[in-house]
């Protein structure tokens, strides 16, 4: 790999993990917040679903739900459908975490971005579609 690949790689990881820490609770974990997150973009969802977004096996995943219901984050449901089933939702506890982390991230942003000169925002509003097909890739 060259070492220009190498060094936007590692900035963009590096920011990215910036954006990521900013977050309304530091008792949340990385992947209880991945997991609220696909909450928040998607809906209820089962067991077996967040699993399967999560890439994580049912266990796992199931752990992570009890974490973050007994932090009063998560809501268990059972499905109108079909008693056996159960639906996972955020509570409102959940919705407050999302949307604070989402503002703090946004501020945290913006003020970055506030200090960039006008070239340099011209050159990330150009590469800006490219990463985004990079990671849709």
């Amino acid at each position: 790999m060259p070492h220009d690949d190498q060094e936007l790689r590692l900035a963009i990881q590096r920011l990215s993990r910036r954006i990521r820490s900013m977050q309304a609770d530091e008792e949340v974990t990385e992947g209880q917040r991945s997991v609220l997150f696909a909450l928040a973009n998607s809906g209820a969802q089962t067991l077996g679903a967040l699993s399967e977004h999560e890439r994580v096996t049912p266990p796992s995943m199931n752990r992570t739900i009890n974490a973050l219901v007994a932090l009063g984050l998560v809501t268990r449901t059972t499905a109108d459908d079909d008693a056996r089933k159960v639906k996972l939702d955020l509570s409102d506890a959940g919705r407050t975490f999302i949307t604070e982390t989402r503002r703090r991230r946004d501020a945290w942003f913006t003020k970055r971005l506030a200090a960039l000169t006008p070239e340099q925002r011209r050159v990330l509003d150009e590469v800006a579609p490219i990463l985004r097909e990079i990671a849709d890739q």
